[in-house]
């Protein structure tokens, strides 16, 4: 069964930096570390914008985000500190999905930096465009030099398709041979397709004096 992915995104400039992080690491991660299902939790910082905060997290499938053991922490459960820190800060996305290409993959290790790709399409243009996606573009750009991991999923939200470029560094998609990778004749085609484009650049988040 394919695995599946909760992504989190949020600007996080109203908060106390201090504190959000201290949630993040201190309650937030280690709460869903214990739901059965959960295989990794990770965090990412903009690589540009230090008050752009990411989260990705690796699931068996994307079922157990509906489990008793998620329910009892998520939504409407959510910790008075959880709902003290969000309500500071502006979501940019939360996504869940299912893995689409290759299928099985989870975050490899030692990656630097992260790059996410969302969007949704032009009805009209969605074959020819998960064509593309996984016959051209994913492939094309999962070999350029330190793309350590590539997958592309599917899901609900206010965007239907995403896809995780692990890195070494934020660097790699700044590269030449990532340049020539994403813009190709046949990617010039489809991007008039693309409806509510969100592209954040991201580096892995190291708490301070660890």
């Amino acid at each position: 069964m394919p695995k599946g992915l909760l992504f989190a995104s949020f600007d996080f400039s109203g908060a106390h930096e201090d504190e959000f992080h201290d949630w993040y690491e201190l309650e937030h991660i280690p709460e869903r570390q214990r739901v059965p299902g959960f295989i990794t939790c990770e965090r990412w910082i903009g690589d540009e914008n230090p008050k752009l905060a990411v989260a990705t997290y690796d699931l068996d499938t994307v079922s157990v985000l509906r489990s008793p053991a998620y329910l009892a922490i998520g939504g409407a459960n959510l910790s008075v500190w959880s709902k003290r820190v969000t309500a500071m800060c502006q979501r940019i996305m939360r996504y869940e999905g299912e893995q689409v290409l290759p299928g099985d993959a989870v975050a490899p290790a030692g990656a630097g930096g992260l790059l996410v790709a969302s969007m949704n399409v032009d009805p009209a243009a969605e074959h020819e465009f998960n064509e593309w996606y996984n016959t051209e573009h994913l492939p094309q750009l999962a070999a350029v030099p330190g793309v350590l991991c590539a997958r592309r999923y599917r899901g609900s939200g206010e965007r239907t398709y995403l896809a995780l470029y692990h890195l070494a560094n934020p660097d790699v998609a700044r590269s030449e041979a990532w340049r020539k990778a994403a813009d190709t004749p046949w990617t010039q085609r489809m991007r008039p397709q693309f409806r509510d484009l969100l592209i954040l650049r991201c580096k892995r988040y190291v708490r301070a004096g660890v």
